[in-house]
Formats: structure tokens, C-alpha cells, sequence
């Protein structure tokens, strides 16, 4: 019998105060947008357009965007799609993945015969699935996973999801923190209609923006001195096909600073002259998970 869903995933919830996210309930963006926002409803969306939606026809205030993780790496169209949700980045959230081994109750882990899950948590958890013999069965979605485990249940079964995911299903944990890595943890970035830019003394922020190289030699070269001359540490750089055109590239940047700050403006002003289409996509406050792992900006 499937678990009724917690109120906080109740979508007819106030839209000011409801998050959308992309997934089940009960998927590690579910558990994300938890704990990122633990006063807003969530809003469970079919794929990442409609969570993006979600926020553009005032269903939810908020969406909760998984960007790269450490271990799988990038998340697949993130920042294709980014650019065209028209929506403003206000914040970023760190979320450690803590993946348990789930089953119905009264399963013993010698039953399992069948582990089922998204194709990056079965392998995130590769020595677990090799020690015990099971076969690992490729799903949509963890909690997706979870919530057919959950409706046949049979001993025989398992699935790799959040605890969370084992709350709402009405699952046991038969084993927890299976992952291979200790490091795991997803990166998300949380989205509104309205830009909320920090104050330029407000503490450690994060400039993200995309743009395009003219096509002539050495453009991208040029279009990064900027940011070497100017002291700015950027933190990611990620290209991208768009219009199905070879010499149409895009790319996704993320720097620490402020466009205030004078090495940042500075920097983007150089930028500029180099390329086309810059378009800043949100200035926000540095996570203390950041900081902690020892980036950040220099006071």
C-alpha cells in the first residue's frame, strides 16, 4: 500500500509559499528543496521544463534545479535549458546524497534479488550491488523506483533511493549510506521570476552568466583575459552546441564577486567587447558548504 505523501508535498499549497522540483515526491530534489526551504510546500513536476514552468505561470515561488553532482559529474541540458527558463538564480544548494538500500517491510537483504534505481545511483553504489550479487534494474527516477518497489511489494526487490523516499512509500531502510563515494553531493540552483541581487557588501557572493564568442581566432582566449587581469576567480566554464550550429557555441560561467565589485565589472566590460548575447543569469550568496570545502572569496 503506497504511503500517503507529507503535507509539505501538498501542490494545492499557497504558490508563494510552494517550491517546485523535478522528480517524485521523495526524490533528492524533493529532499533538497526540504532543506533549502523547509517552510515552503513541494511541488513534484514531470521533467525540468515543467518545473520551470511551475514558477512562470505562478504555481510555485521557487524551483530547486540539480546542476552537477561530484560523482556523475554535470546534469544533462542544465545549462541549455537555464538560459531559456527566462528565470533569475537567487541562491545555491548543496545536497549530500545519502543512499539507502529500501525495501518492503519484512524484507531480509539475503532476499533481495533485484535492485532498481536511476542509472547514477546504481552506480554511485557498485560495490554494494557486487558484495551482495543482486541485479541492478536501470528506472526513471529513484523515487519513481521507490514508489513501484513500494506498490509490488515483494521481498525479493529493493531499491536504491533517500530515506526520505522510504518515509513517503512506506519502505524500510535495510541498509544505509551505501554510496561508493563519501564526497557525493549534488549542486542545485534555486530559481525565481524576479531577480534578487544581494548588496555588494552583504558577504561572498556568485556571479552566473552565459555568453557567445564572436567566431574569429582566439576569441575565447581574449574574451577569458579579463577575468586573469582582473584578479576574478572563475569557478566553471561549460560550452554548449546551440542552433545546431558547429561554430555557435555557447558558454555557461560562473565567477565569485559581484558585477559591483570593480574587478568583476571590470572583467565583464572586457568580456563584452569579445563576445555577444552576455547575459547574466543571477548574482547570489556563496552556500556555507562552499566556504567550508575552502572556496570563496578573498575579504
Amino acid at each position: 500500500m503506497q504511503a500517503q505523501a507529507p503535507a509539505s508535498a501538498n501542490a494545492a499549497s499557497d504558490p508563494n509559499r510552494t517550491i517546485a522540483f523535478q522528480g517524485e515526491l521523495g526524490a533528492y530534489s524533493d529532499l533538497a528543496c526540504r532543506g533549502a526551504r523547509p517552510e515552503m510546500a513541494t511541488l513534484p513536476c514531470r521533467s525540468f521544463e515543467d518545473a520551470f514552468a511551475a514558477v512562470q505561470d505562478g504555481k510555485a515561488a521557487l524551483a530547486m534545479i540539480p546542476i552537477e553532482n561530484t560523482v556523475a559529474g554535470r546534469v544533462a541540458d542544465i545549462h541549455h535549458l537555464l538560459p531559456q527558463s527566462r528565470l533569475h538564480i537567487i541562491g545555491e544548494h548543496f545536497q549530500r546524497v545519502n543512499h539507502h538500500l529500501l525495501g518492503v517491510a519484512g524484507a531480509k537483504i539475503g532476499d533481495i534479488t533485484h535492485v532498481h534505481s536511476h542509472i547514477h545511483a546504481l552506480n554511485q553504489c557498485r560495490e554494494l550491488i557486487r558484495k551482495l550479487g543482486i541485479q541492478p534494474v536501470v528506472r526513471v527516477d529513484t523515487a519513481g523506483a521507490a514508489a513501484e518497489v513500494a506498490a509490488n511489494d515483494d521481498p525479493t526487490q529493493a531499491v536504491i533511493a533517500s530515506e526520505l523516499a522510504g518515509e513517503v512509500y512506506g519502505l524500510v531502510s535495510l541498509r544505509a549510506n551505501i554510496e561508493d563515494a563519501e564526497h557525493n553531493t549534488t549542486r542545485f540552483m534555486i530559481m525565481a521570476r524576479e531577480a534578487i541581487v544581494p548588496h555588494p557588501k552583504s558577504g561572498p557572493t556568485m556571479t552566473s552568466f552565459v555568453f557567445r564568442v564572436r567566431n574569429v581566432p582566439a576569441a575565447l582566449f581574449k574574451a577569458m583575459g579579463g577575468f586573469a587581469t582582473n584578479g576574478v576567480n572563475m569557478t566553471k566554464l561549460e560550452s554548449y552546441m546551440v542552433g545546431g550550429r558547429f561554430n555557435a557555441t555557447q558558454f555557461y560561467a560562473e565567477v565569485e564577486g559581484h558585477p559591483d565589485h570593480r574587478n568583476v565589472r571590470l572583467a565583464l566590460e572586457e568580456l563584452d567587447f569579445f563576445t555577444r548575447e552576455v547575459r547574466i543569469l543571477g548574482v547570489f550568496p556563496q552556500h556555507p558548504y562552499r566556504l567550508q570545502a575552502g572556496g570563496g572569496e578573498e575579504e
